[in-house]
């Protein structure tokens, strides 16, 4: 499943004859394949699918869907339910 969460290109690169790039997402740093995005430059936000940079976003797109992510964390918190897949009972030690 795609998540779809953007991330800043903050080095562009070639490798085998193909536009690569570096993406930050929040401070973890993935690599994808540019070919799809001639026009994508550092600083730039994309969403990468299979390792492909498949869609350009502008800041204020980037920041709209940062913002929507934080909303649904702190939802899914207040509702006690967890996101990482593990069951709550796993997360919390018993008493």
């Amino acid at each position: 499943m795609c998540l779809a969460i953007p991330g800043r290109v903050v080095e562009i690169y070639e490798e085998a004859g193909l536009p690569m790039g570096r993406l930050d997402y929040g401070g973890v740093i993935h690599q994808a394949c540019l070919a799809y995005l001639p026009e994508i430059k550092v600083g730039d936000y994309a969403i990468v699918h299979a390792g492909f940079a498949i869609s350009l976003l502008n800041e204020e797109e980037a920041q709209r869907s940062f913002d929507i992510w934080e909303e649904m964390i702190r939802k899914a918190d207040e509702a006690g339910i967890p996101l990482t897949g593990e069951s709550q009972s796993a997360i919390e030690p018993s008493e």
